[in-house]
Order: structure tokens, then sequence, then C-alpha cells
């Protein structure tokens, strides 16, 4: 069985300046930097025939290079408790025209259609219960002035989750360029103070 994902992979600058906030909440599962990406669909477990299908209809897929930002933190609630933390992505309508094929493609290739809206973020932290509130609140508000990019995004992957002990570990299986009219040049990362 594979556990699967499709997301966008971020450059390493993006991923250092995201790591570079990542302490101060006692509790707090902080994402290793070589795991931040941007979910454009989460697919779960699937077998080998399965995955092979999803792998075909993402080669499908057409889209140019675009670019992103990164703007503001937010979290994941569930009841009263913070489920998880993250860095807002600016939305982008070739953002969500690449999600929107995306999911297309997964569906087509016979997965369950996805119910919840897409809402673009590179997750930072995980929490158990027993994570203050208090200590989340305050670290959104010193780091909620962050600002990212744009910085280009030249193609999306199909990863496998590998899961672990020590937290979880991301494999590409296959990425797949954007390419076409409206290619971007390289962007360079600009952090906003």
């Amino acid at each position: 069985m594979f556990r699967l994902f499709v997301a966008l992979p971020l450059p390493r600058e993006v991923r250092e300046h995201l790591a570079g906030l990542c302490s101060g909440i006692p509790g707090a599962r902080w994402v290793p930097p070589e795991n931040m990406h941007v979910t454009l669909r989460f697919i779960g477990e699937v077998g080998g025939a399965d995955a092979e299908d999803i792998h075909e209809a993402l080669d499908g897929v057409r889209m140019p290079a675009f670019g992103l930002s990164i703007a503001g933190l937010g979290c994941f609630e569930s009841g009263h408790k913070v489920r998880s933390l993250w860095a807002a992505v600016k939305r982008d309508e070739l953002l969500m025209r690449l999600q929107d094929k995306v999911e297309m493609a997964v569906t087509r290739s016979g997965q369950t259609p996805e119910r919840r809206k897409f809402k673009p973020h590179v997750t930072l932290a995980r929490f158990r219960s027993g994570a203050s509130v208090a200590r989340i609140g305050s670290f959104m508000e010193r780091n909620n002035a962050i600002a990212l990019g744009p910085f280009q995004i030249p193609s999306f992957a199909l990863f496998r989750s590998h899961l672990g002990g020590e937290g979880a570990h991301y494999e590409v299986l296959a990425e797949y360029p954007l390419r076409g009219a409206g290619a971007t040049a390289d962007l360079p990362v600009q952090a906003v103070p």
C-alpha cells in the first residue's frame, strides 16, 4: 500500500526561512524543512495499480509555471483545541486552476472526490492535546507579519508518506513540470520584515 498526496515542493530558501520560525511553543511537533510543502490533494492509502493510475492521470495535467507568495499565519482547530499551525499561501488564479486540475485528474483515476474546501497553506507544526492556546496565540501575534515571495513554482509532485516513530518521511514518486505560455522567469525569494 502507498500513502499518497499531491503537493507543490517549495524552494529551499523558503523552507529554510519558515524553519527559522519553528520554535517557542512547548508540545509542538515542528515540521522539518525537508517536509514543508503546499498540499494540493491528500489521497491516502492506495494499492500499486491505483498509484499507477493516479500517476498517469497527473502526467496529463498541463499548466504554466507561476509564482506564489506566503503572507501571515493561521491554524486549524478541532473543538477548542488547535490541531496545526500553518503559514498562509496567497490565493492565486493559477494555483487554484492547478488544484482544480489535480482534483479532476485524481478523481478521474478512480479516487473519491475531496469534499473539503482547498485552503492553500504550509504546515509548520502539529499539536497533541496539552499545547498552550495562549502560547500558540502569542507565537502567531509575533510572527503573523511574515511575507515571502513571490517565488517560482516550476512543478508539482506525487509524494509517498512513510510514517514512523520519528515522524513522517516524504518521498517524491513523480514530479510533473509546469510549462507553457505565461511561465514566469525565476523569481527571487523576498522576505518582508
